[in-house]
């Protein structure tokens, strides 16, 4: 395992930080927000976030979209409406944002954490059968709620294996598809093959709404209890009244206003975060032809990938000796943001003791993986900074 290393900022202070992945707004965004304040629709709810809903399922080939507080709050309910609780097991690819994890929790069930595969660094489906046949020989197959995979970093799992495996064992599955808006696999968005897709609009993902998510389902009648249920399930009645338990989860009419505008730019914004992992892919593959060794999340015929982070693998045994953790630290130093790739949530304290079924390729993602600056708003003499600084740690490392 690596060390990681307390850093001090000595950066000077006229040096600005260029930061792993920034909000990037468009033109119309403060035009949706105006025409809210300008009709009083600044409570909750209103127009826009009815709008937005429609654009995002129109978008995402679903017959609704939910729209959120929050990706995390989209997985909460969802787990809710296939009846997640104590004692039951979710079927959780690792490799993620513990957001992913947190919600299994929430309900009381148990995470079983999934390996990846080297391809896409995500879900693999031999780990994921194997845990499959492993729980039912020991009777706990009737407990298994959901499949839950990610497509990480914006490159898609391997869906069409997965979804014959949820089909085979008649096992719902919940696609984690937060960093993937604009991503596609044989030619569908990501979010549309599992029973529900979730999505997120926090700050650094490839649009935003500042803080938001959605829960993708062509299930009308879930779509609507999952508003209800975000919306504190309100009963009809002319009172309050309440006969379940509901959260306010819903996303505001403002926020989703902030929305409206980005999906208009969004096409723009994976154009330009693929152009900046080009970029990446160009330069180490020079370096690679000096005698380095330096793999890329690569994207396969039947994928289309938002590269909405740019990541690399760098292994010290082929690489004189340097690691992710150098090159990260040299960065910071320059006032660059990077970080590792998610460490697995089976290597998480809080999650030390939830079953784990795979080969630990997630465990060397992480050892070996970092996230370098990928916003759609980076400059030209940003990328020189990055590229500058790079060549220095390349040429002593």
């Amino acid at each position: 395992m690596q060390t990681f290393l307390i850093y001090k900022n000595t950066t000077p202070l006229n040096s600005s930080k260029i930061w792993l992945s920034t909000p990037h707004m468009g033109n119309n965004e403060l035009k949706y927000i105006h025409i809210a304040f300008a009709d009083n629709w600044v409570a909750p709810l209103g127009p826009h976030v009815n709008e937005f809903e429609r654009r995002l399922a129109q978008y995402c080939h679903t017959k609704n979209a939910v729209a959120l507080s929050s990706g995390t709050a989209a997985i909460h309910l969802a787990l809710i409406l296939l009846g997640a609780g104590r004692n039951d097991l979710i079927l959780c690819q690792s490799n993620t944002f513990s957001a992913t994890a947190n919600p299994i929790v929430y309900q009381g069930a148990t995470p079983v954490f999934i390996d990846s595969e080297k391809d896409t660094w995500n879900m693999c489906p031999e780990s994921l059968e194997k845990a499959i046949l492993d729980l039912d020989k020991n009777g706990k197959l009737p407990l298994v709620k959901a499949i839950m995979p990610v497509h990480l970093y914006g490159m898609a799992a391997q869906m069409k294996d997965i979804m014959a495996i949820s089909q085979k064992y008649n096992i719902p599955v919940v696609e984690d598809a937060a960093e993937a808006l604009g991503s596609t696999y044989l030619g569908e968005p990501c979010g549309s093959f599992g029973y529900f897709g979730v999505l997120s609009f926090n700050g650094n993902k490839i649009i935003t709404t500042s803080g938001g998510g959605a829960l993708l389902t062509n299930d009308s009648l879930h779509a609507k209890e999952a508003t209800n249920l975000s919306q504190q399930a309100r009963d009809e009645a002319p009172h309050y009244q309440h006969s379940k338990i509901g959260y306010n989860y819903r996303l505001s009419n403002i926020a989703a206003s902030i929305g409206m505008g980005q999906m208009e730019v969004l096409s723009e914004r994976v154009a330009k975060r693929r152009d900046n992992f080009a970029r990446y892919q160009n330069w180490f593959q020079k370096k690679n032809e000096q005698g380095f060794n330096i793999q890329f999340q690569e994207e396969g015929p039947d994928y289309f990938s938002n590269r909405w982070l740019s990541c690399i693998l760098i292994d010290p045994l082929t690489n004189n000796g340097l690691t992710r953790e150098k090159i990260r630290l040299a960065m910071l130093e320059d006032n660059i943001e990077s970080r590792p790739l998610w460490k697995p949530m089976h290597l998480q304290p809080i999650f030390s003791d939830a079953p784990y079924y795979g080969e630990q390729v997630a465990e060397k993602l992480f050892e070996e993986g970092l996230c370098l600056p990928s916003g759609s708003k980076l400059t030209e003499e940003e990328f020189e900074r990055i590229f500058n600084k790079l060549e220095a740690i390349f040429s002593n490392p």
